[in-house]
């Protein structure tokens, strides 16, 4: 069995994505990513207006599994593309947040508890009840640094090696809860180690600040 995507048209960035790369591991502090990081994010174009698509149901209201509707402390959950939904080997979902004020991990404090929560409990019952897998058998985790910057939470089969869910990028959900409970600024106050590629811009601005 072989299983293939296709992206098309392929932009010069698709391309870089899908190369062999190296790799190199960057251990950001909360200084660096107010100095480096942030400053980052905020010049560049990341379009996210594909999740609000998703959110106000302008896209793919049709494949909604769950929805929370809560401006607040709401979600969506919704089937990732790399699942196609015909087998539970695989299963993908993702919950995407409705406030739109929380980029990352690093943006998330005590107050946010109460969302976090709803996503945990609320997705795994809309999981057992769509498609029948046990929270058990879930492993529901967030990445940083992420694909793009407005909060979402991974939701994959525990047997899925699925991408991204590497110890150096993954961050499971239960713990992010119990670290924030521990103490309400722990994302604001510890180093996070994530890997970048050498073609990343984002790596060049940690090689040039001397981080790397």
């Amino acid at each position: 069995e072989i299983k293939a995507t296709v992206v098309y048209p392929a932009t010069e960035k698709h391309l870089q994505k899908y190369l062999r790369q190296e790799v190199h591991l960057v251990r950001e502090t909360w200084e660096d990513y107010k100095n480096i990081t942030l400053p980052f994010i905020q010049s560049q174009s990341f379009s996210i207006q594909w999740v609000y698509n998703i959110l106000e149901k302008k896209a793919e209201a049709d494949r909604i599994i769950h929805e929370n509707p809560d401006p607040c402390n709401g979600f969506v959950l919704v089937p990732d593309f790399k699942w196609n939904q015909n087998q539970l080997e695989d299963l993908y979902l993702i919950a995407l947040i409705q406030r739109r004020d929380v980029k990352s991990l690093r943006d998330l404090r005590a107050e946010h508890l109460p969302l976090l929560r709803n996503v945990l409990q609320e997705g795994k019952e809309a999981i057992a009840k769509r498609f029948g897998v046990p929270g058990s058998q879930l492993r529901i985790y967030l990445h940083y640094q992420p694909s793009y910057y407005h909060l979402h939470v991974h939701f994959t089969a525990l047997g899925y090696d699925a991408p991204g869910s590497s110890a150096e990028r993954a961050h499971l959900l239960e713990d992010v809860i119990d670290n924030l409970l521990l103490d309400a600024e722990y994302y604001q106050k510890r180093a996070l180690t994530f890997a970048l590629r050498a073609d990343e811009p984002l790596l060049k601005k940690f090689q040039e600040a001397g981080r790397v």
